[in-house]
């Protein structure tokens, strides 16, 4: 059938894709009709490849090839190569890629790393002669293509979302996109059955900065215990999944402030969101005596624990997230 090749810093939008492939696919054989492969080598890859159709409809492989691109830890992830005569088998399965098969590359570029990926590897070259698309995350400064984004949400969902109340959650959330999708998720069914969102409705049920005021407080103070309190005040009122992705949306304002804290101040409040210089200030003094490399450790644990988390690889989400708080 087709093959894609989805790349960028917005995982989310390249997650919404892959479930509208995966969406077609008999859901009576999924098991068997969809596979997902974490940066396999050259001889898994190239037998998925030139996988058969499966007699009872349609099937979809996705492949992530991150390392391909990207050089890994120093516990040897990453940087893969392939031979160029393995390149070439490569290519021309994907070019004889049989009916009733369809293969997505995907490419989830790490945000607020300056990295690129490199269009010069051959591997690039082969992948761009077929379906591809780029997904680079929103900028914090450009709130009409986020508010946009959100109303196509809500309509997808069978929304209807005022502006005000899109101004409310955009100040709230900032560019998580993942957040963002949850909190309609919530919202429709306060807004039921009238199905319109309005400001008061997401003031009253959406997380905020001061929900998180404590529990992002006791993390910046390297106060793990007593954030795990908190956090467990919080389970009182919002789910668990509202009150990860709200805290990698500030941590990741953290990171960005605490390694550009020599760029200028309105590059650094383009970047963050944040609408005030004075706010900027306060944080890189909050920030002075914080590592960075812990601050990346915190973001990077929360993501794997919402990645296991939407994967459908954890049971207790509760006790996970407060796990990898305490990592």
């Amino acid at each position: 059938m087709a093959v894609y090749f989805y790349y960028g810093e917005e995982d989310f939008n390249i997650d919404l894709e892959l479930e509208k492939l995966r969406s077609k696919l008999n859901p009576d054989f999924l098991s068997m009709s969809y596979k997902v492969m974490d940066n396999p080598d050259y001889e898994s890859m190239i037998t998925a490849l030139r996988s058969s159709p499966m007699m009872f409809g349609s099937s979809l492989i996705v492949i992530d090839i991150k390392n391909y691109f990207f050089k890994g830890d120093d516990e040897g992830e990453g940087d893969y190569t392939l031979s160029d005569s393995e390149l070439d088998d490569i290519k021309v399965s994907l070019e004889n890629n049989q009916e009733g098969v369809d293969i997505v590359f995907v490419v989830k570029i790490p945000r607020d790393e300056d990295k690129k990926i490199d269009s010069r590897r051959k591997l690039y070259k082969i992948l761009s002669g077929f379906n591809v698309k780029e997904f680079p995350a929103f900028k914090s400064y450009k709130a009409a293509d986020i508010a946009n984004w959100i109303k196509n949400r809500a309509k997808d969902k069978k929304l209807k979302i005022n502006d005000d109340a899109i101004t409310v959650l955009i100040e709230q959330i900032g560019t998580n996109l993942r957040q963002f999708d949850g909190e309609l998720e919530k919202l429709k069914l306060v807004a039921y059955p009238e199905n319109t969102v309005t400001k008061k409705m997401v003031e009253e049920n959406c997380i905020s900065n001061e929900d998180l005021f404590n529990i992002t407080n006791y993390l910046m103070n390297g106060e793990k215990g007593k954030a795990v309190a908190e956090y467990k005040q919080l389970l009182n009122k919002k789910y668990p999944l509202e009150i990860l992705s709200a805290l990698q949306t500030m941590i990741r304002k953290w990171i960005i402030v605490k390694s550009k804290s020599n760029a200028p101040m309105q590059e650094i409040m383009k970047l963050t969101g944040i609408r005030y210089d004075f706010m900027v200030q306060n944080l890189k003094k909050d920030l002075k005596n914080v590592q960075l490399k812990y601050l990346v450790n915190l973001k990077e644990n929360l993501f794997d624990i919402e990645y296991r988390i939407k994967s459908g690889q954890v049971l207790d989400m509760e006790s996970e997230v407060e796990i990898a708080l305490l990592r």
